[in-house]
């Protein structure tokens, strides 16, 4: 923000290099924003600075002197938070609040006043002085105020002796003087414990301190770089994260270094949202923070690494034990982390409630339920396959049952079967760990993924000497997987005889229950999609309009779609005779097979998502 600012304000002749140079010196010694700085030297006017704030963020501004806010909205925000974050609630039109904002990317603030409030924040831009002023006035006036403006008198007054004795802001006294400004009007992070903004969310915070200002150096050494990440701004941004992903119901968190920005992602029902673009400064102490807590190697920057972090929180009083998958990717401007959160609670083991269709339920329990065979579960990364298999195990779990799974990473732990964590860096790859298994008098073996000839063959092998055998792989749909095996080097006669059952299957997003409502589609449009004209006539489709519940996304959620091919006497002659997947579709539907996008029409009749999901995972 403050470089970007500076270069406008510099281009409209509002402020001299020379000016903008000290100001930036001062701000290196002393903290704070650009734009404040700038205002505590008498270089230039709040007014401006507002204006050119609107300007450059196309968020409108207001002179609070002309406005008379009621009560009741006052009441909305506590006076602690208003100067904490230098906001003000303005007007409540039906669930958006107006709040005048010093600083309008300040998303912590708005995050969190959204949460404390339940109305949707629409932010105006209006200066720090109007801010502190109206909060006097409306809150009544306080030692809070009159310490602030204390700060604020005595850090420009400072600030100017500094720049007349040619010091440039540079004393050892003026660093002080503005921490103590900083720490009454607060800034981007939190400077209360994040248990006042978000809820029951039991994180230990440290209060205070702003983000410091640090040179640029490509060259840090590790002990530098691991007190970083230790410093109580880069810890709070974390705890921040995470709890924010838990309170949004994030599946991951992106990390995202690049050359000008730094850049942190929440996916969420499987769409990514940006979230915050944190200063460049901290990104080197951020991800190694993220590596330590991953118990992963700081000094390691060349290579990908894979960890993992548990943590605890409490909420409605209970303490709940949740883990991140952490993987960190090398790339052109710094580490890549993705976290993915792994949510026991969210692991949905009752086969009846992921989204089957009856008839493909009926086929996929009769596939499990047989004493050996190969039971294949395909799709894209994300699409829910290790739920299905761990639901398909928990059906299969019994004290008279041997249930061995050779996992990479081993997500979630099921009591009552052995599971094992792949190690490649030391032999132990699925290959490796399915001979052992055939060893251990297993009943039933779970294989995370199929990814070489050698481990399909093993699994294969397995599969037709007595044992149930259950993996996945990555294929568009169910027929291709036939030819996905083939294409390894399994011999087609083996893959016939040995597979149960491929179940190919999609994640797509529900409409939100909260803000559902009827949506226009032609008969036309509908049949396009893939209904009958008879069924396009009738049929109602829905939408979400957008609301607290569903951060106005219009949904919330999401549910399966599976295409379930149980492998036939017919379709075991097709394959051997080497069928193409067309050929493999064409006779799987005549026996009754619900392709994906049946399964997504299937969801338009219940009401359950909308025809551009459907559209977006499938294809007729």
């Amino acid at each position: 923000m403050s470089a970007k600012l500076g270069e406008i304000l510099v281009r409209e002749n509002l402020v001299t290099p020379q000016q903008l140079r000290e100001a930036l010196d001062y701000q290196r010694t002393s903290g704070g924003r650009l734009g404040s700085n700038l205002v505590k030297l008498g270089i230039i006017s709040d007014d401006v600075i507002t204006a050119v704030l609107s300007r450059q963020y196309g968020v409108p501004s207001i002179n609070l002197d002309l406005f008379h806010i009621e009560e009741d909205v006052i009441k909305l925000i506590s006076q602690e938070v208003a100067l904490k974050y230098m906001v003000l609630p303005v007007s409540r039109n039906g669930s958006t609040l107006t709040l005048a904002m010093a600083d309008p990317t300040n998303v912590f603030a708005m995050d969190d006043i959204k949460f404390m409030t339940g109305f949707n924040v629409e932010p105006v831009i209006a200066s720090e002085a109007s801010i502190q002023m109206s909060v006097g006035k409306y809150y009544g006036g306080s030692s809070q105020i009159d310490i602030f403006d204390a700060a604020i008198a005595f850090e420009t007054e400072k600030a100017a002796a500094a720049l007349k004795n040619g010091k440039n802001g540079k004393n050892g006294q003026a660093k002080n003087g503005t921490k103590s400004a900083a720490a009454a009007k607060g800034t981007n992070i939190s400077a209360d414990d994040i248990d006042v903004s978000l809820g029951n969310f039991d994180f230990e915070v440290h209060e205070g301190e702003d983000f410091e200002v640090v040179q640029e150096n490509d060259e840090i050494d590790l002990a530098t770089l691991a007190r970083e990440s230790e410093g109580a701004p880069v810890v709070r941004l974390v705890n921040v994260l995470m709890v924010d992903s838990l309170k949004r119901g994030a599946s991951d968190i992106h990390v995202e270094p690049y050359e000008k920005d730094f850049r942190i992602r929440f996916r969420i029902d499987g769409v990514l949202y940006d979230v915050m673009h944190p200063p460049m400064k901290i990104r080197d102490p951020l991800i190694s923070r993220l590596k330590i807590m991953a118990k992963l190697d700081i000094s390691e920057k060349r290579l990908p690494q894979d960890g993992r972090i548990k943590i605890k929180v409490k909420i409605d009083d209970r303490s709940r034990e949740l883990d991140f998958r952490v993987s960190t990717l090398p790339t052109l401007f710094g580490e890549k982390v993705v976290l993915r959160l792994l949510d026991k609670e969210k692991l949905m083991l009752d086969m009846s409630k992921l989204g089957f269709e009856p008839e493909s339920l009926e086929k996929f329990q009769k596939a499990i339920a047989n004493p050996y065979g190969m039971v294949l579960v395909t799709g894209q990364t994300g699409s829910s396959k290790t739920n299905t298999l761990y639901s398909a195990l928990q059906s299969l779990n019994t004290p008279e049952t041997n249930i061995m799974t050779a996992e990479d990473p081993v997500e979630f732990n099921l009591q009552g079967i052995n599971q094992v964590q792949m190690k490649e860096q030391i032999g132990l790859n699925f290959a490796a760990a399915l001979r052992s298994f055939l060893r251990q008098d297993p009943n039933i073996v779970l294989v995370g993924e199929i990814r070489d000839f050698e481990t399909a063959e093993i699994a294969i092998k397995a599969a037709l000497t007595g044992h149930l055998v259950l993996s996945t792989l990555h294929t568009n749909d169910a027929p291709s997987t036939v030819s996905r095996l083939v294409n390894m080097g399994i011999e087609p006669f083996l893959v016939a005889t040995s597979v149960n059952i491929i179940q190919a299957q999609r994640l797509i997003r529900r409409v939100c229950a909260d803000c559902k409502e009827e949506a226009s589609f032609t008969p036309e449009a509908l049949v396009e999609v893939g209904f009958s004209p008879e069924e396009a006539a009738t049929l109602k489709m829905y939408k979400g309009r957008g609301c607290d519940t569903c951060l106005n996304t219009g949904y919330k959620g999401r549910v399966g779609l599976y295409e379930t091919m149980e492998v036939t006497d017919d379709l075991r002659e097709l394959i051997i005779i080497g069928a193409s997947s067309i050929e493999l579709r064409k006779k799987a539907v005549e026996d009754g097979m619900i392709t994906l996008r049946g399964s997504g029409l299937a969801k338009l009749r219940q009401g359950i998502t909308t025809v551009e999901e459907v559209v977006k995972e499938t294809v007729l």
